[in-house]
Order: C-alpha cells, then structure tokens, then sequence
C-alpha cells in the first residue's frame, strides 16, 4: 500500500507497477522506432497515470506531485524513455491548470483524456496583435510529441517596435504546427523528442502564460483550480520532473547490476564469484546511497514547498534556489551511480537488451537536458546565500 495517498491514487501507482515488466520487454522496440510504441501510452492511461496532476474539475486526481514523481521513477526503472516521455507528458496537466479557464476548456472540454507536449526554450517569436500575438519558430526537443495533440511552446514577445516585453508560454493545437522528424540519437532514442514549427499563427491571450507570473507562483487558472497543488513553484515542478526519470534509471541499473554480479563468475580471477568481491560490495553500498539520497532530497525539498503553501505563507527563495540545488545534484548523483555500477558489470553489460547499457545512454542523455545544468543552479544558490539579488522568476 502507499499510506501517504488517496485509495485511487494508489490504484494508479499499482497499476502503472503491474506495467513495469512489460516497459521493459518494449524498451527495444522504442530504440528501434524512435518513440515509445503507442501501446505502452495507451496502457498508462488506462492506469490514469496521465491524469494525476490534472484538475478534478476536468477529470484529473489533483494529486500528491510526490505520487507523480513515484510513478515516474518507478517507470524509469523499467525503460528511461518511457519513464522520461511518461513525465514531461505527464506534467503538462499541472500547468495547463493555471491557464484562464477558456483554455482549460479548450484542451479538456471535449476529451479529458488529451495530451501535451513541450518547449520550453524561447527560440519563438511572438508579436503583440490585438487580443493576443502572432507567433512563428522552431522548437527543438518536444519529447513525446507522436503522441499529443496540443504543444506548449516557448517565445520571447515583441512590441511593435521590435522591443523585448516579456517572455510567455503558448498553447497550440495539433492543426496549427507541425512535427518535423529529426530524432536520431544515441540516448533516450524511444523519446520522439523531434521539432516543432510553427508559421505566423494566432494565438489568443487567455491561451498563454507570462513566465514572470508564473515565478511568482501564479496564474489565471488558480481562479478555478484552489487545489494547494496549482500554486507550488513552476521551477520546482517542472525540474524535478526532469530529474525523476534519471534517478529512475539509476534505480533500475542499480537492480539489474546486483542480480548480475549475483552469478557472474570472474575467469580473470580464478573463477571468483563477484558477489564474493569485497570492493563489487562497497561499490554498491556507495551507489545505493547515492540513489537514495538523490531522492530523499527531491521528495523532502517539495514536501517542505507544500507545508509553506498549506500554511498560506510565501515559499522562501531560499528554498526554492535549494529546490534546483538538489535537484542538479541529484541529477549527478545519480548519474555517478551508474556510471560506477557500468562500470563493475564486466563486458556483459555491453550487450544490446541489457537495461545497464541503454541506462547508461538515457541518463547521460538526459544530463545535457537545460534544468539538469548544474553550475548555472549552483551558482544562484550560492549567490543568495552570499547575500546577492537572485531573480526569483528563474525558479
């Protein structure tokens, strides 16, 4: 049972576990097609995992962000690119709760069971028009985007003189941008993470979001959705769904390394048992605590984010700059851990369909993902312990 969540959150949580065997059994057909087969997608939603974040008033659990980040791990687990595409997918509903409610409905008026994908990165651009902008570009990285009907993209918004006015996010529908196919990649190769171009379209207000509002923990959508999950830091939310995934992995690896060295033989050393070796011993006392530790931070950092919000007080730059502190940490930490279970595995971890190998790529993949880049994080946290002004929008 998971006693910290609702009875159908936890029949969410079970169901996506009774997937696990079958995520892995597929994680080379993901290889292989570039995306995560649709049947896999097809399976979480049945579970509702695609739901959890989502508001009640469109039929979504309004849950716990910390089952939202269990069920990614635990899918990582069992395939990285599932586990990834499940998350940033997966996230997507929370911020569409803090969209004006003309766009809630847009998205959920008609089929709750729709999907998003993303990017986030301002390489749009978008002018002022009456009611709303017109917005063009291309977006790189949308991971998932074979399977969503909606995108939410990035863009830096111009005045009529061509001035820099703000930075806003923007819902689009299927029809009006097209997926251009450029994923070929040697990690998180199932992810699908192609462009998305979009031509001179319009895009009303109410379908968008100022990224400067939103660091300030607000949006239109609160007005509707009260739920105390709608205004937690978007920062927070969003790059720990980042960082989920890659302890997932970690996790993963960590199993498939102990039941190998469990009957590997070493010919090099006589025949030794490597489960025999000392040092294989205290290399997995020390990985496994890099694991845990990553996701013990993550989980307590967000639980002290709610406690602030369910108190009705501010949430602290300090602990929001701690928030991606961890997060980048946690992030290495677990990437530090396979990186040493790889490497003790022998020559077998080198075959094609081993879960170590493809954690191995996945997760290095997803370190050059933007919210895993550890000095730009480090450096603001450390700034505003030093006493420096550190803008809060950026987290």
């Amino acid at each position: 049972m998971h006693e910290d969540f609702s009875p159908e959150v936890n029949a969410v949580l079970d169901g996506v576990r009774d997937l696990l065997p079958t995520f892995r059994e597929r994680a080379e057909e993901g290889d292989r097609l570039r995306v995560i087969p649709d049947s896999s997608i097809k399976e979480l939603e049945e579970t509702g995992f695609f739901r959890l974040l989502q508001p009640k008033r469109h039929g979504g659990y309004e849950a716990d962000p910390v089952a939202f980040y269990t069920a990614v791990r635990d899918i990582a687990s069992a395939d990285g690119s599932t586990g990834w595409v499940s998350s940033v997918v997966g996230v997507h509903p929370w911020q569409i709760g803090l969209f004006a409610d003309e766009a809630q409905q847009a998205v959920w008026g008609e089929d709750q069971s729709v999907r998003l994908s993303s990017s986030y990165a301002p390489t749009g651009k978008a002018v002022l028009t009456e009611g709303g902008f017109t917005l063009s570009g291309k977006w790189s990285f949308s991971s998932g985007s074979d399977h969503c009907s909606w995108v939410l993209l990035g863009g830096l918004v111009f005045n009529g003189e061509g001035q820099i006015v703000d930075f806003r996010t923007f819902l689009v529908p299927r029809e009006k941008y097209q997926v251009i196919d450029v994923w070929n990649v040697v990690g998180l190769r199932g992810t699908g993470s192609n462009d998305i171009v979009v031509d001179e379209i319009f895009v009303p207000e109410a379908f968008t979001l100022s990224m400067g509002e939103t660091g300030q923990c607000k949006g239109p959508g609160q007005a509707v959705n009260t739920s105390d999950l709608y205004k937690l830091p978007f920062h927070s939310i969003f790059t720990s769904t980042i960082a989920t995934p890659i302890i997932g992995m970690a996790q993963g690896a960590y199993a498939e390394h102990v039941e190998m060295q469990q009957k590997r033989v070493r010919a090099a050393y006589l025949g030794e048992k490597a489960s025999l070796d000392p040092f294989a011993a205290v290399r997995i006392a020390r990985s496994s605590s890099e694991i845990d530790a990553a996701w013990a931070l993550l989980i307590s950092n967000i639980r002290e984010e709610q406690a602030y919000v369910a108190r009705g007080e501010q949430i602290p730059l300090e602990l929001r700059l701690r928030v991606r502190r961890d997060q980048v940490l946690g992030t290495a930490r677990a990437i530090e851990a396979i990186d040493a279970l790889f490497e003790a595995s022998g020559g077998r971890a080198l075959a094609e369909g081993t879960y170590l190998q493809r954690a191995w790529r996945d997760a290095h993949a997803g370190r050059v993902h933007a919210a895993n880049d550890p000095e730009r994080a480090l450096q603001m946290y450390g700034a505003q312990q030093f006493g420096h002004k550190v803008d809060p929008g950026m987290y």
